[in-house]
């Protein structure tokens, strides 16, 4: 049975994993949350899990390396800075980082990938998202995360081929781009949908979060899997075994 902290304890994310450690196979060690020190949950824990805020994960990333045991990020609005300490964090412990902790989102990752390996450029690639209207940033991570599997496929670099935000006279669509469209309402937990448009044909690829529980029960999943993996930089690919 893993002893597993949570950062970020007093959130949304935080409270649901509570819930799952509550009723399965797993224990909750204590949780921290804004302007709470996780130097001593790291102590009691064999790994933690980070839903907080990116201002937080050095600190946070810190504390896991000092008491030489992993970690789970799926803290979403990471820029280059979080990156970095995160890859320098992974040079020491093992972390898994991650824009979603579904499985079946993981899946459908995946499946993205796999789609945009076999189609051609000429198929233009549209991710759509909605979340409930208390989310802060767009896209989301996910939506990100489902980018950044069709852009590797291609072979491409998703921050120099993404549009988003399209207002007024924006002109034609640029070869090759992957559009993103946010929509912010109400209590949804996740819709995305990753849309392959091409001549005269479209697929559409599609998931639908029900119940915020999932995400937890991904995190939880994730989080156990880690422990005991050598140093390095995991995803949620790694835990459910794909290339």
């Amino acid at each position: 049975m893993a002893r597993i902290g949570i950062i970020g304890s007093e959130g949304r994310m935080g409270q649901a994993i509570a819930q799952v450690l509550a009723s399965g196979e797993h224990e909750g060690s204590g949780g921290v949350d804004k302007g709470q020190s996780p130097v001593e949950l790291a102590k009691a824990s064999d790994v933690l899990v980070d839903f907080s805020a990116p201002v937080a994960l050095a600190e946070n990333l810190a504390a896991a390396q000092g008491a030489g045991i992993p970690m789970l990020i799926g803290t979403t609005g990471l820029g280059e800075r979080e990156h970095g300490a995160i890859d320098a964090a992974a040079q020491h412990v093992p972390v898994l980082q991650t824009g979603n902790t579904s499985l079946g989102v993981t899946l459908l990752a995946h499946l993205v990938h796999e789609a945009a390996a076999r189609l051609g450029p000429d198929w233009d690639i549209e991710v759509l998202e909605m979340h409930h209207r208390m989310k802060v940033d767009a896209p989301s991570g996910t939506a990100l995360l489902l980018g950044e599997a069709a852009a590797e496929a291609r072979g491409i670099e998703l921050a120099e081929n993404s549009e988003s935000g399209r207002d007024g006279h924006t002109g034609e669509r640029a070869e090759g781009a992957i559009g993103f469209a946010a929509l912010r309402g109400g209590t949804v937990a996740g819709e995305h949908s990753v849309i392959f448009a091409g001549e005269q044909e479209r697929i559409t690829l599609s998931h639908s979060a029900e119940n915020r529980m999932i995400f937890a029960r991904g995190a939880v999943k994730g989080a156990a899997w880690l422990i005991g993996k050598p140093p390095g930089r995991y995803s949620m690919k790694d835990v459910l075994g794909l290339d």
